[in-house]
């Protein structure tokens, strides 16, 4: 594209934090000189493939702002443009109640707009987990909802600084998670995902298999199932970045996994099943608190995440919020 009009700026907006020495998250505008239509901008993302590549490897999460996004379509379509060379994740194992919309794109968890939702990695608290994912405001909230973001080896880093000999623990040992699920999915709970939506099926045998491959056993019950994963890597080692991070559900688990079914005490334990100590999970919340990214959704916008380095929640909001999103290997 040489001569041609870059159509991307990489500006600064408000509510972004420098985390030592990275700007964070990257935020992408058009061009004032460029006018683009949806199909200009998809090209575009294609054309700049390895730009937006090396960006994302470089900070860990892009904001795409101001682009003519405006349904679930065009964030399927856009989501099909950047092309990293990764195919669709269907979403098995994970605990969000969602739903399909079209094609590639899912609803974000569908839990009550009161609750929020702790940070996690997606899906850490299974073997197969994305390395990328994509979240798309398809209608802003009246107030609220962000999806806060933070940098995963900044926590691990932060966390080893206070509690070395817990960090040290569960780098041993890992982490073991329960979960119990009913048959049908449970919309007033965060982690409502029935059994069948769990693992695409209605028979017991098939989910049986799809569990075994997961490596989680299951137990059934009169009305539903206790799921347990584990022990399972509560620390992994970025190979690309060359640095640790703090790759788990750990937090969530033992602050948000709580609905009819489930106490989140009982939700996470380190790999021996020994309990979790209450104090360093508060200290670990604050640490994600302290440090996490929160801007403001504007509807359009479309928030690219390697799942590798950030760490990423939802706050409560006021209705109406749509958010989309789109999970890839």
């Amino acid at each position: 594209m040489a001569g041609e009009l870059d159509p991307f700026m990489e500006t600064q907006i408000p509510h972004q934090k420098f985390i030592t020495d990275i700007l964070f998250p990257s935020v992408i505008t058009p061009n004032p000189s460029s006018s683009l239509n949806l199909h200009q901008f998809t090209d575009s993302i294609k054309a700049h493939k390895a730009r937006f590549e090396n960006l994302l490897h470089r900070t860990g999460a892009v904001l795409f702002r101001g682009f003519p996004v405006r349904t679930a379509s065009d964030f399927d379509r856009t989501v099909e443009a950047f092309g990293f060379g990764f195919e669709e994740l269907p979403y098995v194992g994970g605990a969000a109640p969602r739903s399909n919309v079209v094609g590639r794109v899912f609803t974000a968890n569908e839990s009550p707009p009161d609750q929020k939702i702790p940070f996690h990695h997606e899906m850490a608290q299974v073997p197969k987990y994305p390395s990328k994912l994509f979240f798309f405001c398809e209608e802003e909230p009246r107030s609220g909802g962000e999806t806060p973001i933070v940098l995963s080896h900044y926590v691990y880093e932060r966390m080893k600084e206070k509690h070395l000999e817990f960090v040290e623990k569960l780098e041993k040992l890992g982490l073991i998670y329960t979960r119990i699920l009913g048959e049908g999915d449970d919309p007033s709970s965060p982690i409502g995902r029935g059994w069948q939506s769990t693992f695409l099926t209605k028979d017991k045998s098939t989910a049986e298999e799809r569990a075994a491959k997961l490596g989680m056993k299951l137990e059934w019950t009169e009305d539903g199932v206790k799921t347990i994963m584990g022990p399972i890597p509560a620390i992994k080692y970025d190979e690309s970045r060359g640095r640790k991070i703090w790759f788990n559900s750990m937090v969530a688990a033992y602050t948000g996994w709580k609905d009819a079914r489930n106490d989140p005490v009982k939700a996470v334990t380190f790999g021996d099943g020994t309990p979790l100590p209450p104090d360093v999970i508060e200290d670990c919340l604050k640490i994600l608190e302290e440090k996490s990214v929160a801007i403001p959704w504007k509807q359009g916008d479309i928030l690219l995440l390697d799942n590798l380095a950030v760490l990423h929640s939802r706050r409560s909001f006021e209705p109406p919020r749509r958010i989309l999103a789109s999970l890839c290997v």
